[in-house]
């Protein structure tokens, strides 16, 4: 099932086209607002489940600075900007708030790639713009840059990507065949890859 359209109007950085964003979040995002991904290397560390946002705040503070921790409905890199654990909310496991922060960094990653193919506006071109976007969303990394921590380079929006009945998703070739980085406390490398289904069954609670 897509992404509730009512959530995407009024939670999601109006920078972004709709069909962008749920292009985004069906291929890196989680259904579940209260998911939350430990990665150390290449290998995902099993954590206990949570059933509250309490509960998974505390699981994500026990890990950030160890390991690499996504959270919530588009797994946002937790500890990013954040100097100490401490800082970290419960916000994170509010779906509508992680889908307002992780698509406005995602945009940030979205104009990283762009600017690097030289800001193409050819419509052949963007959904493999987009896709290394997504890629580089799962990384934390393109071409040798911190997607996460990077400035915005600002300047014009990326053109529309074209709605498609075959919407380009992430391979698991090319780029995203290298090895991942070792992590140190830096929130940046993650592979994830779950179909949207059952956004509706949200279980956000306002912290």
């Amino acid at each position: 099932m897509a992404l509730d359209a009512d959530l995407i109007q009024k939670c999601a950085d109006p920078s972004l086209k709709p069909a962008i964003i749920e292009t985004f979040i069906k291929a890196a995002g989680s259904p579940d607002p209260l998911a939350v991904i430990v990665r150390s290397g290449d290998r995902i560390i099993l954590v206990p489940p949570v059933k509250t946002p309490e509960e998974a705040l505390e699981l994500v503070r026990s890990q950030v600075g160890h390991a690499v921790v996504r959270v919530g409905v588009t797994q946002f890199p937790a500890g990013v900007g954040v100097n100490d654990p401490s800082e970290l909310s419960a916000d994170l496991f509010d779906s509508c708030k992680n889908i307002r922060m992780g698509t406005a960094l995602f945009g940030k990653v979205w104009r990283i790639v762009w600017k690097w193919y030289g800001r193409p506006t050819a419509e052949e071109v963007m959904p493999q713009v987009l896709d290394d976007a997504i890629d580089a969303w799962k990384r934390g990394r393109f071409e040798g840059t911190s997607v996460f921590t990077a400035p915005d380079p600002g300047g014009p929006k990326p053109p529309e990507v074209k709605e498609e009945k075959e919407m380009p998703q992430p391979a698991e070739a090319g780029r995203s065949s290298q090895p991942q980085e070792p992590t140190s406390g830096d929130p940046n490398k993650s592979g994830i890859r779950i179909d949207l289904s059952g956004i509706g069954a949200n279980r956000s609670s306002s912290p």
